[in-house]
C-alpha cells in the first residue's frame, strides 16, 4: 500500500507509516512537500483546512503524475482555544483514490501564557520552543510535546493517535460511507 503524505517532515512520514502499518500489510509511505493554503500558525478549524488542503493536493498530484497511491495525509500543526486555555494540537486529514475523508486530531496540550503571547503576536510555536530550549530543528524531533513531558511523549507519538482515529472511517467503511454499503 502507498501513502503519499503531505510534508517533507521525516516525524510526519514515520507517524503515517506507524499509524497506516496497524491496519495494512507493506506500507510505504513517500513525502511530498505540498501547500497547507493556511497560515504558518494555523488556529482551530484552520488546522484542519490545512490538513485537507494537503491532502487534496496529493491526490491532485497522485492523478497527475500516475503515482499509484492508495491513500493521502495532511497533518497540520495548530492551537485551538476551549475552556479558556489555549492548547496545541494535530489536526489530520486522510482522502482515499476516490476522494472519500477522514478527521482525526492528536491529544491536545495546553500552552503556557507566555508562549501564547508570542504566538499571538506571529511567531511559530516551534519557533517559540526553539527560543526557549535554545536547540534548533524542534519539529523535526521531539517537538514541543517532547520539552513539555520531558521525552515521554514525543511530536511522532501525539501525530499516531490523531491519525489511528482519522483512518478509522476507512476500515469501518459500511459505518461512515453508506453508499458503498448498497
Amino acid at each position: 500500500m502507498k501513502v503519499l503524505v503531505g510534508s517533507q517532515n521525516p516525524v510526519k512520514a514515520e507517524a503515517v507509516k506507524e499509524a497506516f502499518s496497524k491496519y495494512f500489510d507493506d506500507v510505504v509511505v513517500v513525502s511530498v512537500k505540498v501547500n497547507s493554503k493556511v497560515s504558518d500558525q494555523p488556529v482551530s478549524d484552520e488546522t484542519f483546512e490545512g490538513a485537507q488542503n494537503r491532502a487534496f493536493e496529493l491526490k491532485k498530484i497522485n492523478e497527475e503524475k500516475n503515482l499509484g497511491a492508495d491513500f493521502f495525509v495532511g497533518i497540520e500543526g495548530g492551537i485551538t482555544n476551549m475552556f479558556s486555555k489555549w492548547f496545541a494540537f494535530g489536526g489530520m486529514c486522510v482522502v482515499d483514490k476516490q476522494g472519500k475523508v477522514g478527521f482525526g486530531a492528536s491529544p491536545h496540550f495546553e500552552l503556557p501564557d507566555g508562549i501564547m503571547k508570542e504566538i499571538l503576536n506571529g511567531t511559530e510555536l516551534g519557533d517559540v520552543m526553539e527560543k526557549i530550549t535554545g536547540d534548533n530543528n524542534i519539529k523535526q524531533k521531539a517537538g514541543a510535546i517532547g520539552i513539555f513531558t520531558k521525552g515521554v511523549m514525543n511530536r511522532k507519538d501525539l501525530y499516531v493517535s490523531g491519525l489511528i482515529v482519522a483512518i478509522v472511517p476507512f476500515i469501518n467503511r459500511n459505518l461512515y460511507f453508506r453508499e458503498e454499503a448498497s
